[in-house]
């Protein structure tokens, strides 16, 4: 991989995890709030789902952005997106809604791409020595 390439998949995590982690810190700021919100579509252990809520977002974003068991966290992390998308932005009647879900949509593709092609040479997993076959045992 050339210099310059050796730096997009730490990009792409950064640019996928860091707005995970500022999601996840917004709702420890919003516990009433997203709590509610996740009662009002009809979520049970509503207290639960804020701290999973949390745990995947602000914790999962972080370990995704510094690349640390990266194919482990961003599979998790694409089945939370998609749970969030079918639960929470399903009415496409409306208009933001959808673009919510499709957004969701989106992640969910990228941090499969994620889960495949690893964390690339700029992460932790790299640094051990994690990440030196993709699945099919090529290289990544």
């Amino acid at each position: 991989m050339s210099a310059p390439n050796k730096y997009l998949p730490l990009i792409g995590r950064i640019l996928i995890g860091a707005p995970f982690i500022m999601s996840g810190l917004g709702k420890l700021a919003s516990y009433d709030a997203t709590v509610g919100y996740i009662a009002s579509v009809g979520l049970p252990l509503a207290g639960l789902g804020f701290a999973i809520a949390v745990l995947m977002e602000a914790g999962g974003g972080a370990l995704l952005l510094l690349g640390y068991r990266t194919r482990l966290v961003a599979p998790l992390m694409a089945l939370f997106t998609l749970a969030t998308a079918i639960f929470f932005h399903h009415n496409f009647a409306d208009q933001n809604q959808m673009i919510h879900f499709l957004k969701n949509i989106m992640l969910v593709g990228g941090l499969l791409n994620i889960a495949y092609f690893g964390a690339g040479p700029v992460s932790l997993d790299s640094a051990s020595g994690r990440q030196a076959l993709a699945p099919s045992g090529q290289q990544a």
